[in-house]
């Protein structure tokens, strides 16, 4: 009889976890990482002080995971609009993708890493550099594309693929940021479009 109660007790707790994730994630995209406490989760996923930190021991653990999390998603989200790239037609599909994505909220808060690296870069070593790792993979999905167009002769041999991504990155986290200041994504648009016409410009 024992085992069965510690297997259940076990899904128990993992369903406990998750929704305290959940709740973090949820408040941390909307109040932000810094102004959302361990009291505001706690209220909003019903959980007790020994459940919450049982699962989260502090506040740094919990920003972590949230990190974690919202990189997971991201990441999965654009690694199927990416996976297969191979050609311009394919990038102004995914510039399309990104873009109607972001208009569901008209660009509210922001990209889901981009606004965590602004909020948390300076002030915690340990989330800027898990979060640089994750917009290293974001670029790397890029640069696998942008090789693949190479490798079959979309792309000139003296395009560097790593370097074009870098810059594709930077005017998408600068569209996303206009994009929610404006509460508008044209800007987003604008400013993708242009990176495109950069990458254009090594047609072969």
């Amino acid at each position: 009889m024992a085992e069965p109660e510690r297997t259940r007790l076990t899904a128990r707790g993992a369903a406990t976890r998750a929704r305290i994730l959940d709740a973090a994630v949820e408040l941390m995209s909307v109040k932000g990482a810094t102004a959302t406490t361990l009291d505001d989760v706690r209220a909003a996923s019903g959980t007790s002080k020994s459940q919450l930190y049982h699962h989260f021991p502090d506040k740094d653990a919990l920003v972590q995971e949230v990190i974690g999390r919202r990189a997971q998603d991201l990441l999965a989200w654009h690694e199927g609009q990416l996976k297969r790239l191979n050609s311009m037609r394919g990038l102004e599909r995914w510039r399309d993708a990104v873009v109607q994505h972001n208009a569901l909220h008209n660009g509210a808060y922001g990209c889901p890493l981009g606004s965590l690296a602004s909020e948390l870069s300076d002030r915690d070593e340990r989330a800027r550099t898990a979060l640089a790792a994750h917009f290293a993979t974001w670029e790397g999905l890029i640069a696998d594309g942008l090789e693949r167009m190479r490798a079959a002769g979309k792309l000139r041999p003296d395009a560097d693929p790593r370097r074009l991504a870098v810059g594709l990155m930077g005017a998408l986290q600068g569209g996303y940021l206009l994009a929610q200041t404006k509460q508008d994504v044209t800007p987003m648009k604008i400013a993708l479009d242009m990176a495109l016409d950069g990458i254009r410009a090594f047609q072969a």
